[in-house]
């Protein structure tokens, strides 16, 4: 940040942060896990500090990262689930409700729910 500033003492340098409106802190962190879409960085005993500056807040770890691949069936039923949601646009609780108030199963209950597009009324209606 300053250039130069490997040489300058911690405490001039915090009082100088301090001049500018920088307020920094140690974190004690005992582990931080950066996930991506392939795998998760986690960093143990890592070197937290937290720099707020302007009502911005910054996190810098340092550390050396253990790799980890995700696990392929967890992110499958991750992209499952995702799917069955986001593809059917259908609620748990409303195939319990047509369920409940038709009397079927919660099967035919979240059939008939997707081949009326989630309505509630148009469900029950076909099914009594």
């Amino acid at each position: 940040m300053f250039g130069g500033g490997g040489g300058m003492n911690p405490r001039k340098m915090k009082q100088m942060m301090e001049q500018m409106g920088i307020d920094m802190e140690d974190i004690d962190a005992e582990e931080v896990i950066i996930r991506t879409p392939d795998e998760e960085l986690v960093f143990t005993d890592a070197e937290v500090q937290l720099m707020e500056a302007q009502g911005q807040k910054t996190y810098q770890v340092v550390g050396d990262p253990e790799t980890r691949e995700l696990d392929a069936g967890a992110a499958e039923d991750s992209e499952e689930s995702s799917d069955s949601a986001a593809g059917s646009a259908v609620d748990e609780d409303d195939v319990e409700i047509v369920a409940m108030r038709t009397g079927v199963d919660e099967d035919t209950a979240r059939e008939t729910l997707e081949a009326n597009d989630g309505d509630l009324a148009d469900a029950v209606d076909e099914l009594e």
